[in-house]
């Protein structure tokens, strides 16, 4: 009988493997929003860390704001700086590796922003722009805010609506509302004057409602999707003054369809069990092609000759005669 051998249960098993779940405290996960938030009182200190090039043809790094496209800080690859008059007297740095460290002292209300580096290296006479992660710095007043909004961060499902609340701490003349997204892409959402009258972007055209009762603003966003997330933060646009903006703004974070979360824990479910049970039948055919299955099966027969030889036996004992007697 041919044995079969054991080396192509190791090939399946060795196919089989990638369908089975991390061993290590691997999972599958969704695209998380990963921007850097740093949130500080006025008068305190920031530290931003920007990853330079380790190319030899490394030219200098940037410190810069998105919504207002300044550069604050420039460090070359020879270590020479240029910094933004208004940073000049707080603003101090260190390279440490491949990081350079920006330090930002006395912070200010003003210094609100969305930071980014850039790195740059020459090659062949060009030059190249390599973009960091950026940081959204929230500078709070240690005064009373003018404008209050609720919640700070929302995170939910594609499809789903929620509610931003912006509140006047006064009233005021001629007054306007507004919410703005200042992350991912800078745009007004709404204006909400001091008549009533508003003003609704094209992006959230049919999925906007909003109710206003005295100094409460109330604004309900339906059908999010995934580019809805962004952070959005309610302003204030008042007679014979300044925009002011709440000092706490809202993280929206809209995660994908309910859809894909189901296909991947039913696979997560159904992948092992299948892999179980094609394991188990391999085995199962190895173990019955070892054993002589015509043998197993066959009825055993008595043993004649045995039976035979006894019955023999017992004849002869019958019609033997007694020599002895004969011969007297």
């Amino acid at each position: 009988m041919q044995w079969m051998s054991p080396l192509p249960l190791v090939y399946l098993l060795l196919l089989l493997l990638p369908f089975f779940p991390g061993q290590h405290g691997e999972e599958n996960k969704f695209t998380e929003w990963s921007t850097d938030i740093i949130s500080v009182w006025e008068g305190d200190s920031i530290n931003v860390t920007c990853s330079k090039n380790s190319s030899e043809n490394e030219v200098g790094t940037y410190l810069r704001t998105r919504t207002t496209r300044t550069n604050i800080v420039y460090v070359s690859a020879k270590n020479t700086s240029n910094i933004h008059p208004n940073f000049a007297n707080r603003t101090k740095y260190s390279k440490e590796g491949r990081n350079l460290i920006i330090t930002v002292h006395n912070i200010q209300k003003s210094d609100s922003n969305i930071y980014y580096c850039s790195s740059y290296t020459k090659k062949n006479g060009r030059h190249f722009r390599r973009d960091g992660k950026s940081v959204t710095v929230v500078v709070r007043a240690k005064t009373n805010g003018v404008i209050e909004q609720s919640p700070q961060s929302v995170s939910t499902q594609q499809g789903e609506s929620i509610n931003i609340t912006c509140v006047l701490k006064s009233s005021h003349e001629d007054e306007e509302i507004m919410l703005l997204k200042i992350h991912m892409q800078l745009e007004n959402v709404l204006c909400v004057s001091s008549q009533n009258t508003s003003t609704i972007s094209p992006t959230f055209a049919n999925r906007l409602e909003c109710s206003k009762q005295e100094e409460k603003l109330v604004i309900t966003l339906h059908n999010l999707q995934e580019s809805d997330t962004d952070i959005y933060v309610c302003a204030a646009a008042l007679k014979n003054s300044s925009l002011t903006v709440s000092e706490s703004g809202t993280m929206l974070l809209v995660k994908g369809g309910k859809q894909t979360v189901c296909s991947t824990s039913s696979l997560a479910i159904y992948i092992p069990t299948i892999v179980v049970a094609l394991l188990l039948s391999a085995l199962t055919c190895y173990i019955l092609s070892r054993i002589d299955m015509k043998n197993f099966f066959q009825k055993k027969k008595i043993n004649v000759v045995y039976e035979d030889m006894s019955f023999s036996s017992r004849s002869n004992t019958l019609v033997r005669t007694n020599t002895y007697s004969n011969n007297n």
